[in-house]
């Protein structure tokens, strides 16, 4: 049982990182210290993919599994090709998918620059 909750405990935390490395550009627009954490978790992102190598996430998943007398995946296959092609988007259009998630990101970077250059509102005076 524990590591059954240790192995759906570290899906969570990945499918998390996914969304945070889709989405935490937009985090920094309005907390601008948070862009420094989403451009570490974006060069991790693109080192693992450019260099196809495992996750220390999917890694321990794999590994929990095994601990919990599960048959476990394949130690080649990632988090990504387990879960989210062919279920989110069809594997054909895994391309387009990355496209996609590099131009969300870049533009939440380019508003994150954008608002960067704007004055910040001086707040109101108290009465």
């Amino acid at each position: 049982m524990g590591y059954r909750l240790l192995t759906t405990v570290i899906l969570v935390v990945h499918f998390g990182f996914l969304v945070y490395l889709l989405l935490g550009g937009f985090l920094a627009w309005r907390w601008r210290w948070t862009i420094w954490p989403h451009l570490a978790a974006a060069g991790w992102g693109v080192t693992v993919v450019v260099g196809k190598l495992l996750c220390p996430l999917t890694y321990a998943e794999h590994w929990s599994r095994r601990q919990a007398g599960e048959s476990g995946a394949a130690t080649t296959q990632g988090f990504i090709d387990r879960y989210v092609e062919g279920v989110i988007y069809p594997e054909r259009l895994t391309a387009l998918a990355q496209t996609l998630l590099a131009l969300v990101v870049l533009g939440s970077w380019t508003g994150f620059a954008l608002r960067r250059r704007l004055p910040r509102p001086t707040p109101a005076p108290k009465r």
